[in-house]
């Protein structure tokens, strides 16, 4: 007669799932699914239930010793996305969790765990509370691109963004874009970086921007710095695009072109 900690080491190979993969839909971890199997530890009651609509098992089978019971569809329900909607999840909270069959580089192609609470989503394409894949979306995403309330990634977006590209309320990289921008290259509103352009610009190179303050500094306002240039007429066109560009030659010769044209391509 089996018993439940067999019963879900059985299933649980069947679906094809590690223990990690099993954890992280249950929220709980690795651990305690490993305690689980070996019957040295056992499930409350709401793990019991969310176990039962994973695998497609009646709960009553899954408790009690004896032989596997599937639901109406033999189990079948848990591989289609849309036909179990809804389920009990985070501090029992409704939500919706799918993770596809298909995998590339041993992650599914598609997670996706939505819901109120903390929800963990990792695939090629991850949409969850937190979430993790090649395309990220969540309120903490991390990936080669991602998008969130908090994300990081080759080309991070979000109200704080970390990467070598990135966008945000405030974003930290290599290029930089936000209200509060840092980075190599910075243009918000308040940038800070090697290269800078904004309302409020300071740089270690260069400066361009409202108030600037850079080793040259380029200022509609204000500008301090080794080299200056002051607008005459109210606007950053009143400075003279060919001495600026002039100085920062001389300043750093073997700066790249398209630096210097991109950082004097609002001047006059």
């Amino acid at each position: 007669m089996m018993q439940f900690h067999e019963k879900l080491q059985q299933l649980r190979k069947e679906r094809g799932f590690s223990q990690e993969d099993l954890a992280e839909r249950l929220s709980v971890s690795r651990q305690a699914i490993s305690k689980w199997e070996s019957g040295s530890a056992y499930p409350e009651i709401e793990k019991l239930v969310q176990l039962s609509e994973i695998f497609g098992v009646t709960l009553d089978s899954l408790m009690k010793e004896g032989p596997i019971e599937y639901g109406r569809d033999g189990g079948q329900s848990r591989d289609f996305p849309f036909y179990r909607p809804f389920r009990q999840g985070f501090w029992g909270t409704r939500g919706y969790e799918y993770k596809s069959k298909s995998t590339l580089f041993g992650l599914p192609l598609v997670h996706i765990n939505v819901g109120f609470g903390l929800r963990r989503a990792k695939g090629v394409i991850a949409i969850g509370t937190l979430a993790r894949g090649l395309i990220a979306i969540g309120l903490l995403s991390m990936g080669l691109l991602s998008t969130g309330l908090l994300s990081l990634g080759l080309l991070a977006i979000g109200v704080f963004s970390l990467g070598l590209a990135s966008v945000g309320t405030i974003a930290v990289g290599a290029i930089a874009i936000g209200a509060v921008a840092i980075g190599l290259i910075a243009l918000g509103a308040v940038a800070i970086g090697m290269f800078s352009t904004g309302a409020v610009a300071v740089a270690s190179h260069i400066a361009v921007g409202h108030n600037a303050y850079g080793h040259v500094a380029v200022g509609q306002n204000v500008a301090e710095g080794v080299r200056t240039f002051l607008s005459t007429t109210g606007n950053l066109r009143g400075v003279d695009r060919i001495a600026v560009q002039t100085a920062i030659g001389e300043e750093f010769p073997n700066l790249w072109n398209w630096i210097v044209r991109w950082m004097t391509i609002g001047l006059g």
